[in-house]
């Protein structure tokens, strides 16, 4: 397994649509990178530690090969464009490989 940690950097004042992220661009995640090996996704909200992040998702792939082929799949528009839908603010993505 491979875990990408997407993470958005903001402020309090950062419009972040957090129900939309949640409730469809959640499932909509799961709908397009799910044939291509996502396991699991989540997602959370710092608070109060006045990192600069405003949300963190957490992608858990079945392997590194899955991940980037969900992420050059033609789904992956449809994901990115439902971002603008969440947020102005470009995800950074970033790997952890298991321990």
């Amino acid at each position: 397994m491979i875990s990408m940690y997407v993470t958005y950097a903001g402020n309090a004042d950062t419009p972040f649509n957090r129900e939309h992220w949640i409730n469809v661009h959640f499932p909509l995640v799961r709908q397009c990178w799910g044939p291509y090996g996502l396991e699991r996704l989540g997602g959370f909200f710092p608070q109060g530690d006045d990192s600069g992040l405003i949300a963190i998702a957490h992608c858990v792939f079945r392997d590194e090969a899955a991940m980037r082929a969900a992420l050059s799949s033609p789904e992956t528009a449809r994901v990115m464009a439902d971002v603008d839908l969440v947020t102005a603010v470009k995800p950074q993505r970033s790997l952890a490989k298991p321990l």
